[in-house]
């Protein structure tokens, strides 16, 4: 290393070689190596009997530039493991197994503990990755308080803060970009949701293993708590609302499939096929839903039934309907029936009593509205299907 060299020369000289080298080095271990040539120049000098404050105050900026090249590699580190997550429970076909995961990650579920091998955890494989990088991070930010001299107490309180860095900032915003990413689907992000409450559940453990390395109790008066709950909270509810937005994207695609014959003279006597697959791929994503918080799949189920709701409203209400025939309006009768089916089949345990049916009574208005009307009867601006609908159409005439 180029100041080695100059260790022993110079103050000024070392001084102005060490304030370079630290402005530009991206590698924490030649930070670190820095701030050990400081530290034994500083010992150096004060056993001659020379003046070190500057040279402390040089070790500040030292240690801000080596928590910076930290966050810097363990942002590179989370992207790694996210990427290379398959997003699926992580299974464990034998006890040695399942050793080999909670050796890593203080996980703890009684009631799976009776479930005999083989079987899965709830989280996928990044949960234990990223707790075990957590703490190699704790550790990385130890070996700069080592030689300095510093009380258990400032020792702990630097790690603290230096963690809380990598929660709030690093990880927190791996997280966020993950959530954004397109290749994240609804499965993935159930399963997101998933790990991350159990990172959260796993924050006091993290307490537990800083105060176990400085002894200092977290019960002291000054001991900065870490921000972790919010963290993964934060992604939690970024997760939810990307999964609302993208189920209703979903239900847009296949409602562009509809392809109503408005002016048709009877109806096909079934509903009709985007609608049956649309509804069978929201049982179906429900169905993962199933591990997710109570209230988190009711929302998701309640958003979904609004928005299926309120595109197949917004057909009838089209400017572009001029017209509509009664086999037409029996025919779109029969997919309202199939939409109130499934909301009375209870997808997502939870809800009560004809709780979800009420997202589709406004659709089932505008259809009995239509229906009641007779075959010869127009959509006039006096009617009141028309004043309904706030259109101008009118019954075909077939």
């Amino acid at each position: 290393m180029e100041l080695q060299g100059c260790v022993f020369l110079h103050p000024v000289m070392f001084l102005t070689n060490a304030i370079s080298f630290q402005s530009y080095c991206t590698d924490p271990d030649l930070v670190l190596e820095l701030k050990n040539l400081i530290v034994v120049f500083a010992d150096t000098l004060q056993g001659y009997g020379f003046p070190v404050n500057r040279l402390f105050d040089l070790l500040y900026e030292v240690r801000d530039k080596y928590n910076e090249t930290l966050l810097k590699k363990w942002a590179g580190l989370f992207r790694d493991i996210f990427e290379a997550d398959n997003y699926s429970p992580i299974p464990v076909a034998n006890e040695e197994e399942y050793m080999a995961v909670i050796s890593k990650f203080p996980f703890q579920d009684p009631e799976g503990d009776k479930v005999s091998f083989p079987k899965k955890l709830p989280m996928s494989q990044s949960v234990p990755q990223i707790y075990m990088q957590v703490k190699e991070f704790i550790y990385a930010s130890l070996k700069f308080s080592e030689s300095l001299h510093r009380s258990s107490t400032e020792i702990d309180d630097l790690l603290r803060k230096s963690t809380n860095l990598l929660l709030t900032r690093t990880l927190s915003s791996g997280l966020q970009n993950l959530i954004k990413k397109p290749h994240i689907g609804l499965t993935e992000l159930v399963q997101i949701i998933i790990n991350t409450t159990h990172l959260e559940q796993a924050c006091k453990y993290l307490e537990d293993f800083i105060t176990n390395i400085t002894n200092v109790s977290p019960e002291t008066v000054h001991t900065t708590r870490l921000y972790g709950l919010s963290t993964f909270k934060d992604a939690r509810h970024a997760a939810e609302e990307e999964i609302y937005t993208k189920l209703n994207q979903k239900i847009d695609e296949f409602v562009q499939l509809a392809d109503y014959d408005w002016t048709m003279s009877e109806p096909d006597g079934r509903a009709s096929g985007y609608l049956m697959d649309l509804i069978n791929f929201l049982r179906s994503t429900f169905q993962v839903f199933t591990n997710l918080p109570g209230k988190v799949a009711q929302t998701a189920c309640m958003s979904a039934c609004k928005h299926l709701s309120t595109s197949l409203t917004q057909m009838l209400l089209d400017s572009e309907l001029k017209q509509i025939s009664m086999g037409a309006i029996q025919q779109f009768n029969l997919d309202v029936i199939q939409c109130e089916l499934f909301a009375s089949s209870d997808p997502v345990p939870g809800f009560q009593e004809d709780t979800l049916q009420l997202a589709f009574i406004d659709l089932r208005q505008y259809s009995d509205r239509g229906a009641g009307l007779k075959s010869s009867e127009y959509f006039l601006m006096d009617n009141p299907f028309k004043r309904h609908l706030h259109v101008c159409c009118r019954l075909y005439q077939m």
